[in-house]
Parts: C-alpha cells; sequence; structure tokens
C-alpha cells in the first residue's frame, strides 16, 4: 500500500512538472510586442523609414506588401517562406499559381532586411520585417497602425503545392472563402474585414474579364465602362480593386460592393445576399468600426502558425 501511495504521490509530481514545463514553454513561444527592445530596438524606425521610401515611390507598394504578408502566412504559417527561392531540395511558393507574376515587393523587403542587417546582425527575422512592412504599408495610405507582436522565426523550407491549395483565389465563392479562412483558425468575420485590404491595390484583366462580361452581379454601368478598356480574352492591364479611392485605405470597398461594384468575383461574394452581407453593410457606413476590426484581424492572420523559439 505504501508502495503504491508513493507511485501515485510520484505520478502527481511529475504531472505537475510536465505542466509547468508546458505552460513555460508556452510563454517562451509566445510573440511579444517589444521582443528586440534590447537586440534590436530601432527595427520598427527602420522598417517604417524604408516603407515610407518604397510608397513614396509607388503608392501600390503598400498594397502589394499587404499581399505578400497574407500569401506568406496563408501557406505553412507566417514564416517568411514565400520569400524563399526554389532550391534542390523544395520548389518556393513563388511560382504557385496565386503568386506567379504577381506578387510583388520582394526587392524591397530585401532593402529593408540590408538596412535592419546593417544595425543589427543576424538578429531580427524576415517574417517579422514582412509583418511589420505590411502594418507601415497600411498606415502610410492612410489607414491604422496598431502593434505588432514579434519573435517570428524564419522557415528554412517552403511549399509551391501548399501555396497551390490553401490561398483563396478571386472566383472563391463564400462558402470557399469562408472555408480557406476557417482552415487557418480565422473566422468568417476576420475574412470579411481583412478583405477590405482590396480598398487599395490593383488587379490584373485576366482575373476579372469573365465577370465584366458574364456575370449579372454587377453593376451594369460599371461593367460598361470597363470593358472599354480590358478585353473579354483577358490580359496583364491593371485595374483598381477600389474605383473610388484606390491608393486611400478606407471603407470605399464596402460601399463599392453595395453597388454591386467589386471588381472580382471573390469581392462581391461578400454582399451577395450570403451570410457576409450584414457585416459588409456595417464596415460601408461605419469606417471606424472596419478599421478596428481590420485592426484585430491583421492580430490574428499575424498569429498563423509562427516559428518561434529554436524552430525554424
Amino acid at each position: 500500500m505504501a508502495r503504491t501511495t508513493s507511485w501515485m504521490n510520484f505520478v502527481t509530481d511529475l504531472s505537475i512538472i510536465l505542466s509547468i514545463f508546458l505552460v513555460c514553454s508556452r510563454v517562451n513561444a509566445q510573440l511579444s510586442a517589444n521582443f528586440y527592445n534590447t537586440s534590436c530596438p530601432n527595427v520598427e524606425t527602420i522598417v517604417r523609414n524604408a516603407m515610407t521610401t518604397a510608397v513614396n515611390n509607388e503608392a501600390r507598394m503598400g498594397a502589394s506588401i499587404l499581399r505578400l504578408f497574407f500569401h506568406d502566412c496563408f501557406v505553412q504559417g507566417c514564416d517568411g517562406s514565400v520569400l524563399l527561392d526554389d532550391t534542390a531540395t523544395f520548389t518556393g511558393e513563388k511560382g504557385a499559381l496565386s503568386n506567379n507574376g504577381s506578387l510583388r515587393g520582394f526587392d524591397v523587403i530585401d532593402t529593408i532586411k540590408a538596412n535592419v542587417e546593417a544595425a543589427c546582425n543576424a538578429t531580427v527575422s524576415c517574417a517579422d520585417i514582412l509583418a511589420l512592412a505590411s502594418r507601415d504599408g497600411v498606415f502610410l495610405l492612410g489607414g491604422p497602425s496598431w502593434t505588432v507582436l514579434l519573435g517570428r522565426r524564419d522557415s528554412t523550407t517552403a511549399s509551391k503545392s501548399e501555396a497551390n491549395t490553401e490561398l483563396p483565389g478571386p472566383t472563391s465563392d463564400l462558402s470557399m472563402l469562408i472555408t480557406k479562412f476557417t482552415n487557418k483558425g480565422l473566422t468568417a468575420q476576420d475574412m470579411t474585414a481583412l478583405s477590405g485590404a482590396h480598398t487599395i491595390g490593383q488587379a490584373r484583366c485576366s482575373l476579372f474579364s469573365n465577370r465584366i462580361y458574364k456575370d449579372t452581379d454587377i453593376n451594369a454601368t460599371y461593367a460598361t465602362a470597363l470593358q472599354a478598356n480590358y478585353p473579354v480574352s483577358g490580359n496583364d492591364n491593371l485595374a483598381p480593386l477600389d474605383l473610388q479611392t484606390p491608393t486611400n485605405f478606407d471603407n470605399d470597398y464596402y460601399q463599392n460592393l453595395l453597388n454591386q461594384q467589386g471588381l472580382l468575383y471573390s469581392d462581391q461574394e461578400l454582399f451577395n445576399g450570403g451570410s457576409q452581407d450584414s457585416l459588409a453593410q456595417t464596415y460601408a457606413n461605419d469606417n471606424s468600426q472596419f478599421l478596428s476590426d481590420f485592426v484585430n484581424s491583421m492580430i490574428n492572420i499575424g498569429n498563423i502558425s509562427p516559428l518561434t523559439g529554436t524552430q525554424g
């Protein structure tokens, strides 16, 4: 009996020790707003200065960097894998269907990385740089700012196949959009709020030509105006995702949806008789609510499966 009691006490003590270890491990692995306070205290200033130069040179770059961040986080988590070139051991994500020839801003991230390395050698990850740069791109185009949690480590591998299957596309219907975001631990509200990133940026004609010539849930005047410049066969000519204020980060994107002026099929799905109609209407009427929810959802997407500690 004494041996049984002793064994039970040992098991209990071991369980407590393991629980404490696991809790401590999770705490140590968490991202933190002050992760670089000592090791690279000026990193946010360095990133902001470089992004200011990039956006001043081309306003569209704010949207391009934001898209780069989205596409990074949706494949393997926010680990910088989207930045990797092909190697002998893996095929990178740059050549994936949603990325090939359309992802931009790699040179800007390279410049920022070089500037950061000059100040803090081998300290700040590319994944964190991309997270900071996406925040700054939004802010520099008139959008909100927020505290970016840091401490991500960079992946040493990438996955073209995962990029081909995990990323939502311009022809995704509402159900597919919600599923893609839910698969990443995000909600339908996150999806609708993050889609507001299309208040800036542009899309290639080949991604919307079918919509402007064949879809019925599109404003006829809007479609006709687009048809004057974009052929039914599609090409690489660009059109603004937000026809009102394409370089200002605001809620005009949702106002466009209420008027059936969503450029992409997937855009209009947010206001097309489905579950997100009410939220899209709320954002169209309340810019402050949209910006607040967008910030929360950006924090959520930034928390998708980061590599931390000794990972990566």
